[in-house]
């Protein structure tokens, strides 16, 4: 009877450990490129900070990239067309955790120069 307790208790105890963790918030900006191009330069801007690519699909516009850095940093990266423009939407996350959207802007403003539509 007192180990069925204490298992009980212990199983208490660690339910309360696990928390779901929130979605990243995603940071959205409109580029004045085809979708086509805006996937390609973001791949290209993504590699040259030392991410690696686990997944890229051309036909949902989709990318997923890690950095293998403590503690370990994930972006998910979206492109969507918006007549010929496209829509960018860019989230990620470090350790795990979600990052605050206002950090992904540097990665932003660099697409945009690689596109060259920084003025």
């Amino acid at each position: 009877m007192r180990v069925r307790l204490l298992v009980m208790l212990a199983m208490l105890w660690l339910a309360g450990c696990a928390t779901p963790v929130p979605a990243p918030e995603p940071r959205e900006l409109d580029f004045a490129a085809s979708p086509e191009a805006t996937l390609a330069a973001a791949m290209e801007v993504l590699m040259d900070r030392g991410y690696v690519i686990r997944h890229a699909d051309d036909e949902l516009a989709r990318v997923e990239a890690v950095l293998a850095r403590w503690p370990g940093y994930r972006v998910q990266l979206q492109v969507g067309a918006q007549g010929a423009d496209s829509r960018v939407s860019v989230s990620a996350s470090r350790g795990g955790r979600p990052m605050a959207p206002h950090t992904l802007d540097p990665l932003l403003v660099e697409l945009q120069d690689r596109l060259g539509l920084l003025p």
